[in-house]
């Protein structure tokens, strides 16, 4: 009977790989109160936003979602609740170093200078920052900008990526700082920007938001590099590698497509630079 129970309780330790150690960091705070604290944004459409019923929703929320679920198993808990805490763009770094979340889930992209705050799982996603204009004709790069206002939330990646192409193609524009993309939207739409810039899936979400009586036309070409991926703490590599294990299963298996398909599915398959993301991040177990 002793030796049936010592089996039972090896096998569930290889099943769990978290419970065959310890639990230090986030894990061990997680397994004790049983509640994980998402932190989303609430108007980065379609991937991390609040709709008119006050549900977030989002892809990156939906692969949030899987994390708590992979997390719930791996802690080998009867029940996990999953607390939602909006952030902005400015304190979502901040939130998360401070432990005052435990993840970030929206479309933060994996940046050198980021890592001295926080740190990143998998990626999630690959974009590019782009701009659209009012009405049905688009510009086809930075440069027939010159001299014109461009709209872009203040402190984000976008910001950076316009100040560098200025510098490096010698063409000069206002950068007009917004509060938030539907700020920028509202710019654009009362004529007070010519341009509002942010990553180009974003951009997408927003123009098949608008009103109808509000036209806007994306440019074709995009001008930087956003590799998305979820935020987690510092220094915390088993929860890091617990958030990573539900990913690279999720890209591994192919579930990711309906995620995918949920949100992306109209625009049609995963572009070939997002489908080589999912394979090099399928890690095997």
């Amino acid at each position: 009977m002793k030796r049936l129970v010592t089996a039972a309780l090896l096998a569930g330790l290889l099943a769990n790989p978290a419970l065959a150690e310890e639990l230090t960091g986030k894990l061990k705070s997680i397994a004790a109160t049983k509640t994980l604290l998402i932190g989303h944004q609430t108007q980065s459409i379609p991937f991390s936003f609040v709709d008119t019923n006050g549900q977030v929703m989002g892809y990156s929320i939906d692969l949030c979602k899987r994390v708590a679920a992979g997390i719930q198993q791996q802690l080998n808990l009867p029940k996990l609740e999953v607390k939602y805490v909006p952030l902005t763009p400015e304190n979502r770094f901040e939130m998360v170093a401070s432990g005052q979340v435990d993840i970030e889930c929206g479309n933060s992209s994996d940046t050198i200078s980021r890592q001295k705050m926080v740190d990143f799982s998998l990626m999630t996603w690959v974009d590019g920052a782009n701009f659209l204009v009012k009405g049905e004709k688009a510009v086809s790069s930075l440069a027939d900008m010159s001299g014109k206002k461009i709209g872009v939330v203040a402190g984000n990646t976008t910001e950076k990526a316009l100040q560098a192409w200025m510098q490096k193609n010698m063409v000069t524009f206002e950068m007009v700082p917004v509060k938030s993309h539907l700020d920028g939207m509202r710019q654009l739409n009362e004529g007070l920007i010519d341009a509002y810039a942010a990553d180009q899936t974003v951009l997408i979400g927003l123009a098949a938001s608008v009103s109808k009586d509000m036209r806007v036309s994306i440019s074709p070409v995009t001008f930087s590099y956003e590799p998305y991926a979820l935020v987690v703490p510092r220094n915390d590599a088993d929860f890091k590698q617990a958030v990573n294990r539900v990913l690279a299963q999720l890209y591994r298996t192919g579930e990711v497509l309906k995620i995918y398909n949920a949100w992306f599915g109209k625009f049609g398959k995963p572009p070939l630079p997002l489908m080589v993301m999912y394979e090099l991040n399928a890690l095997p177990e």
